[in-house]
């Protein structure tokens, strides 16, 4: 009896704690901030080099996280923004979370953080998990520098690529993110809000082939993956709720957020990526995903390659990021 009025607790906290929004139903015409058929032609390009040249980014490969550490940190450099390698140890070799920063030229009055990680699980080439993320954050970040070059009064805005999520680091010290973040709140980095990366690039279409952890398939969520996820914690409520908003402008993206109480530790699942990180150092900070194992049977498989992801769909996600990011202005 005790554990099922725990139970029935946790349920009644979800349905009171979660929000449904719909993207893609109240806006008119709007003029696109990115061009769309060249940002699909570039996040292939991405993904072909992260999952064909160079393959699968574990820590049984050292030479190939390297090898992405370097592509990352070349485009970056490339495209004009300011970039550092942070280097931490991991069992014997040296591992790299990649920062780069567009300046702004004055005191910025909010900063944010876009974050992803880049390596895979051994014996996958990680096309959605995580080179999907990867790509959508080098493509924000090629677009905004575009734009902040164009306007005044822009946020901060900072690209960090994390070494490492994928076990055997996850949920240890490990991890990119958690060597971030604790360094961030050592250093009392200002951050208004991080955006996590975390699988964007997969979908599915006919109907009950999204599925939900208990109790959420009883709550109105879509039946079918083609919207994007964003998840937060109570902390991080406004912040994600001003991200749907933004989101909603782009008709060609739907997107649904859920809000979860206690860092998300009722909900296990909801804290497996780097926005976790931010939340035990009492930041704000979100996570943007197709939802992973929910939706994309290829989760942690070697059949998680390139061809599977629905590139205009990631491309929607770009814009939907830039809009966010220029009405921080």
């Amino acid at each position: 009896m005790k554990y099922g009025a725990v139970i029935f607790l946790l349920v009644i906290m979800l349905l009171h704690c979660q929000t449904v929004h719909s993207a893609g139903t109240e806006e008119g015409f709007r003029n696109p901030m990115v061009d769309i058929p060249k940002t699909v032609e570039r996040l292939k390009a991405h993904l072909h080099e992260l999952t064909q040249i160079i393959g699968e980014r574990s820590v049984r490969l050292p030479q190939n996280l390297a090898k992405t550490a370097a592509y990352i940190h070349s485009f970056y450099k490339d495209i004009g923004l300011d970039v550092n390698d942070e280097p931490y140890d991991y069992h014997g070799f040296q591992v790299v979370n990649v920062v780069a920063e567009i300046p702004t030229g004055i005191r910025p009055a909010r900063r944010y953080l876009l974050g992803a990680h880049y390596d895979s699980v051994a014996g996958t080439v990680g096309a959605d998990d995580n080179a999907s993320a990867i790509a959508v954050q080098l493509e924000v970040a090629r677009n905004i520098k575009v734009l902040f070059d164009r306007t005044q009064n822009n946020p901060a805005v900072k690209f960090v690529s994390f070494a490492l999520e994928e076990p055997p680091a996850y949920a240890t010290r490990y991890m990119g993110s958690r060597v971030y973040a604790r360094k961030a709140r050592r250093e009392q980095e200002k951050i208004d809000g991080m955006i996590c990366l975390e699988m964007v690039g997969y979908t599915c279409h006919e109907p009950g082939c999204q599925k939900y952890l208990f109790p959420l398939q009883f709550m109105g969520y879509p039946k079918e993956g083609d919207f994007i996820g964003i998840v937060s914690n109570f902390k991080s409520g406004k912040f994600a709720k001003d991200l749907l908003n933004s989101f909603k402008e782009n008709g060609d993206l739907p997107a649904v957020k859920l809000t979860v109480p206690f860092n998300g530790w009722i909900l296990p699942s909801v804290r497996l990526s780097d926005h976790a990180s931010f939340w035990d150092q009492d930041y704000q900070a979100v996570m943007v995903t197709d939802s992973a194992f929910l939706r994309n049977p290829h989760y942690h498989l070697a059949s998680d390659t390139m061809e599977k992801l629905d590139y205009p769909f990631m491309a929607e996600l770009v814009e939907s990021l830039v809009l966010y990011f220029m009405k921080r202005n």
